[in-house]
């Protein structure tokens, strides 16, 4: 029995090796980790399972069955993240780049389906240079077979993707079907096609960090949610997504011990500038309503006119959904739009509520905009609210404009709540655009034209530009002080934690795509 334990033991150590020391050194050299490593830093000291070491491909072609490795460029299992179960893989660049085999391919498939079946998130760390081309079609099989898993795991576990290294061609649509995705800057990119292909077709020319690196996908595509500085800051930024969300559809994420305390913010009565044009941050909003460094901003650094990100009330994971003044004044357009609706339905798949804070003065207007689909892809979070039964909702704290009023989790679209601040205005358009309207006639036969726009336009402000008109039809549930917007908040959410709401039996809906 003590050499069949030995082989065995040998056999792991070879496993543990990957594709050798000196691809392991090369691998270090890039400043990337190896798959391990990456595994070592993510899960809770000693709770890691690996599944399938032993594996190796079954190709024959092409000399591969001189070349066999352990694992087969990807480790797989289960552990735990601060004590929650949660399914891992990491490819492995050391072993064939890190490509997909069959092999390679059903290793991941099996960790999908055993989280599917035992409801906890799966985390892949991609570091892979594509379909092992030496196995043809069995690999582009592997590709689909991981693909229809992503679908069918899609609002039932949290999905989350690290790119490690490359990803491209085909391996990008894995990561692109799951809930977030996370790069690291400088030494991972995505692209379907490479910088060689688009030269040879387009004949531009650019390199891979340009084409599909970090920083491109997070400030000009929006493809990944955070771009990180290294790796063990990547880790660490999955570590604290998880925190948020709960282990599967049926279930909430955890809550944290809280005891209310004084909840006034007797800054947010200062918050607001005294001129409705000047900009502010809604980002010291956010943070003063919510708890103390608790607030983690998802897509920070593309279409910046809209704030989404995960924080705490009183302990409680909250997405928030808020207008950016300080950002194209706050309006909506297409990147934004899309933006927020992704962030908005992924919170209502996992029992997450939302908290929206509202001051945009409309849609951006230009036939960019209009060519490219503002329609279509506004209306996707309009959808996306109206869809969410979760509890929502809505503080008004300046503009709420036009049919932005409407999308923006409005009481008409479903929101529980709907709170203004004083400082509030409720209308179809501004008073300056709505004067020129309404009074026109009045305006033209004036004999100090600019005097009677003036008077004309403080009418409609004084009649229209505030929020009692919208709180005298209900459309408002109570105007509020700024500084008590907390503990409001905390009451109403509070109050809203045993809602019940059922969509109408379907198969599902047709969301504007």
């Amino acid at each position: 029995m003590n050499d069949k334990i030995k082989t065995l033991e040998l056999k792991k150590a070879e496993a543990l090796l990957g594709g050798g020391e000196k691809r392991i050194e090369a691998q270090h050299k890039k400043g990337k980790l190896t798959a391990r490593e990456r595994i070592h830093f993510l899960m809770d000291e000693g709770s890691f399972e690996e599944i399938g070491m032993l594996v190796q491909h079954r190709s024959n072609d092409f000399g591969l069955d001189k070349e066999k490795y352990p694992g087969d460029g990807v480790v797989t299992g289960y552990g735990t993240i601060a004590g929650r179960l949660v399914y891992v893989f990491s490819q492995d660049f050391t072993v064939f780049g890190g490509s997909l085999s069959e092999t390679h391919a059903e290793k991941i498939c099996k960790i999908m389906d055993l989280a599917m079946k035992n409801g906890a998130p799966v985390i892949g760390l991609n570091d892979s240079g594509g379909a092992r081309i030496q196995e043809g079609v069995v690999s582009l099989g592997g590709y689909a077979d991981i693909f229809y898993r992503n679908v069918r795991s899609s609002g039932v576990i949290p999905q989350l993707s690290a790119i490690m290294g490359p990803c491209a061609g085909g391996a990008v649509y894995s990561p692109a079907m799951t809930d977030f995705i996370l790069m690291v800057e400088h030494t991972s990119y995505m692209f379907v096609t490479g910088p060689n292909v688009v030269k040879t077709v387009t004949h531009e020319e650019v390199t891979s960090e340009e084409l599909g690196g970090a920083h491109t996908h997070a400030t000009k595509s929006g493809v990944t949610h955070f771009a990180c500085a290294n790796e063990i800051e990547t880790i660490s930024y999955l570590k604290q997504l998880l925190s948020y969300m709960p282990q599967n559809c049926e279930e909430e994420a955890p809550g944290l011990p809280y005891e209310t305390g004084n909840e006034e913010r007797e800054g947010l009565n200062s918050i607001i500038p005294v001129n409705a044009n000047q900009p502010y941050d809604i980002r010291e909003v956010i943070e003063q309503v919510i708890d103390d460094s608790s607030f983690l901003e998802v897509h920070k650094l593309f279409a910046e006119n809209i704030v989404v990100g995960f924080g705490r009330l009183a302990g409680r994971s909250i997405g928030i959904v808020a207008n950016q003044p300080a950002v194209l004044a706050g309006v909506l357009d297409i990147h934004s739009s899309t933006k927020a609706a992704r962030f908005v339905r992924f919170c209502d798949s996992f029992n997450i509520p939302l908290l929206v804070f509202e001051d945009v003065p409309g849609f951006l207007p230009g036939t960019d905009q209009e060519w490219n689909a503002i329609i279509t892809n506004g209306a996707k979070l309009l959808y996306a609210f109206s869809e969410a039964t979760v509890p929502r909702i809505t503080v008004i704290t300046r503009k709420a404009y036009g049919g932005a009023y409407d999308v923006m989790n409005s009481k008409h679209i479903g929101a529980d709540m709907n709170y203004a601040w004083p400082s509030a205005e409720i209308a179809v358009m501004g008073a300056k655009g709505a004067a020129e309207i309404i009074f026109k006639g009045e305006i033209s036969a004036a004999k100090d034209k600019n005097e009677k726009w003036k008077e004309k336009e403080n009418e409609y402000q004084t009649m229209f530009a505030n929020p009692y008109r919208a709180a005298e039809r209900g459309f408002v549930d109570e105007v509020i002080k700024p500084s008590e917007t907390r503990i409001k908040l905390i009451r109403a959410f509070k109050m809203l934690e045993n809602k019940v709401d059922k969509l109408p039996k379907k198969k599902h809906g047709n969301i504007p795509l």
